[in-house]
């Protein structure tokens, strides 16, 4: 199952990329013939803040984000394995709050119009707590993961090892 969400989430990170593109190419082409399309620009800016989270929960996933380990790297591997889950605990509580303060914001600007576009400022502000929903279930698999092989001494809730490497990943 979190296979296909992995895959669904990708097909629609992929769509809306697709269609950022479309519309900054219209509205540039459009804007060249004298004939502006106004609400591109918002309809772009408001798909590339959905675009952003649908890429955070995926390079969550996939272990993909930046991370300095100058100091961490010296650990020996149990306890940087305990380290990473003390880390995930404290960020899964920041996304915690941040949802919640998110569907606040939400529920508060659902009467506030975005820009030229007509549709209600909630279809912004509702990507943070949808996003942090899915980060935090990136979050969980990857612990869970982890959890389950502990014992190898090389699994790692954010670092990549060989066996993360050794299996590609399908879309």
């Amino acid at each position: 199952m979190l296979k296909r969400l992995a895959q669904l989430e990708f097909a629609i990170a992929a769509l809306l990329l697709g269609i950022i593109v479309v519309l900054v190419f219209l509205a540039a082409i459009m804007r060249f013939f004298g004939y502006p399309l106004i609400w591109s620009v918002d309809m772009a800016q408001l798909l590339f803040i959905w675009l952003c989270f649908f890429g955070a929960a995926r390079a969550m996933r996939e272990k993909g984000h930046l991370g300095i380990d100058l100091l961490i790297r010296w650990l020996k591997p149990r306890q940087r394995l305990w380290l990473e889950y003390v880390m995930s605990l404290i960020i899964l509580v920041f996304l915690g709050f941040l949802a919640i303060e998110g569907y606040r914001l939400t529920v508060l600007n659902s009467q506030r119009l975005f820009g030229d576009s007509g549709l209600s400022y909630a279809w912004v502000t509702s990507a943070v707590p949808v996003g942090c929903l899915m980060i935090g279930v990136a979050l969980l698999t990857n612990m869970v993961r982890t959890w389950r092989r502990r014992d190898d001494g090389r699994t790692l809730v954010y670092s990549r090892t060989e066996t993360d490497f050794s299996t590609p990943t399908e879309l």
